[in-house]
């Protein structure tokens, strides 16, 4: 009798998960040193900076500037989790401990295991998000609806920087390479995405520049979501975040599926 292989694969959200799931595994075997990072984190810088420059700065846009930083510190940790986890963390599991070949080896497919590898990341933008927020609401520097819109704009940052991530990822040939992407991309974007300062306070010459930028989004949308300031821009920002995922994730996986099957 003729086998059907579509019948000897498990539904696709298993195979997703199953992804997903051995990630899970993987990562929380060292949950104190992996979870602990982000909830010092965010002390360390607003003690550094917001607590230093606040002597200097008492406000910006019109609320304290520690009150300022705190709401866009949970998007810049959603950001560095999501883009180290599918750089670093996908050419390791791919060129050096080869794991993606013994997952290819269970009835998944390329598409699944990508799909996995970026819900992964998602998930640990919408924790590191949450975390640095818990850390921050235990001083009183956000309100408390920030904990609500935190995992939910943590996870979609973490799943766009996850398919850019991944886009580059498909183009690196050595790992030393991810060196240009975090400081020639990632850590400028930090500071002229309206993290530090507004948006607003460039030049004009570079403000569509910022707008280009996919952290400035993510920081306006957690910052005026916490605290009340709702705007139509808003809807260009959900809107932006939802097209440069799936343009991201499209070639990413597209890239990368060549690469895994090659």
């Amino acid at each position: 009798m003729p086998r059907n292989n579509k019948m000897s694969f498990p539904p696709l959200w298993v195979r997703v998960h199953s992804v997903w799931y051995r990630h899970y595994r993987v990562y929380t075997q060292n949950i104190v040193s992996n979870g602990l990072p982000p909830f010092l984190e965010p002390l360390i810088f607003l003690a550094g900076i917001g607590l230093g420059m606040g002597k200097y700065v008492s406000e910006m846009e019109g609320i304290p500037y520690l009150r300022f930083l705190s709401t866009g510190l949970p998007i810049t940790a959603a950001m560095f989790t999501a883009a180290f986890e599918c750089s670093f963390g996908t050419f390791i599991r791919l060129e050096f401990d080869k794991v993606y070949d013994g997952m290819l080896g269970a009835p998944i497919t390329v598409h699944n295991l990508l799909i996995g590898e970026i819900l992964w990341a998602g998930t640990k933008g919408m924790f590191f998000a949450t975390a640095v927020v818990l850390v921050v609401l235990a001083f009183g520097q956000v309100p408390a609806t920030a904990l609500v819109v935190a995992p939910v704009i943590g996870f979609l940052t973490g799943i766009m920087f996850a398919g850019l991530s991944l886009f580059v990822t498909s183009f690196v040939k050595t790992i030393n390479h991810f060196n240009f992407y975090f400081t020639g991309f990632l850590s400028p974007m930090f500071f002229f995405s309206g993290v530090v300062f507004p948006v607003g306070n460039l030049p004009e010459s570079i403000r569509p520049f910022a707008e280009i930028f996919p952290l400035t989004h993510s920081v306006r949308l957690m910052r005026r979501c916490s605290l009340g300031n709702f705007s139509p821009i808003l809807g260009w920002d959900v809107a932006f975040i939802v097209i440069f995922t799936v343009i991201a994730g499209h070639f990413a996986i597209r890239r990368l599926s060549r690469r895994l099957i090659g």
